[in-house]
């Protein structure tokens, strides 16, 4: 989901952040293309979306989307999005149409008008253990288990907001006990497997880390450290 990458690391925190709450929550980006995180909670309300509201998820920005376009609605412990006849212009949930209602699972994607909002729920993320690929690009299953320890030691530092950037090749190498230039094959190699490898050394630590996290390559969970 392109819209919804990461832009700093403050963003990577606040997603780490979110996940580690372990309440389901909604990511999307405003009109000034800056992220944001909506809390679903426990109290058991609906959360409305739409473009005039009081409350709930206020898109007023994109003249596309409803004064009531949609709503979040907690049901038996899981969340679904209801559009009976709410929008003029559709509610779409990972590309279709929603006729009626969608129970949310994670990581669904919700269209509302232009913007594209990100279910998440980090209480069955974990049995997503299965690294995920979009259509047509295998290659986020082919990283090893040696590139995958890497990529969580390169995140492990933005589960602390003191350090707000992720781990050097340094770090990574105490951490592992490897050597600085393992940990360079292996970033190297995992870059180009991610198709990160154009980028700007300076930038690509930081892409790297987000698209990690972004992939649920490296979750909350395994930089905690938890079984």
């Amino acid at each position: 989901m392109p819209g919804l990458q990461f832009k700093s690391v403050a963003e990577l925190q606040e997603l780490v952040d979110a996940e580690r709450a372990g309440l389901p929550f909604v990511v999307f980006r405003d009109g000034a293309g800056r992220r944001q995180i909506v809390a679903l909670g426990t109290a058991g309300d609906e959360v409305p979306i739409g473009r005039r509201l009081d409350r709930g998820i206020v898109l007023d920005w994109d003249p596309e989307v409803s004064r009531v376009h949609a709503v979040l609605q907690p049901v038996a412990g899981a969340w679904v999005i209801v559009d009976d006849g709410l929008s003029r212009n559709g509610t779409f949930v990972n590309g279709k149409r929603l006729l009626a209602r969608h129970r949310l699972v994670n990581r669904d994607a919700i269209r509302c008008g232009q913007v594209v909002l990100e279910f998440r729920d980090p209480r069955h993320a974990l049995a997503e253990e299965t690294l995920r690929a979009p259509d047509g690009d295998p290659a986020r299953h082919r990283l090893t288990p040696a590139q995958r320890r890497v990529l969580i030691a390169l995140c492990r530092p933005l589960v602390d907001a003191a350090y707000g950037a992720p781990a050097t090749n340094k770090q990574i190498a105490a951490e592992l006990s490897l050597s600085v230039e393992a940990v360079k094959t292996h970033l190297r190699r995992t870059s180009e497997l991610l198709g990160l490898e154009h980028l700007p050394q300076n930038q690509k630590r930081v892409k790297l880390a987000g698209t990690a996290l972004e992939e649920g390559l490296v979750t909350p969970r395994d930089l905690l450290g938890e079984l």
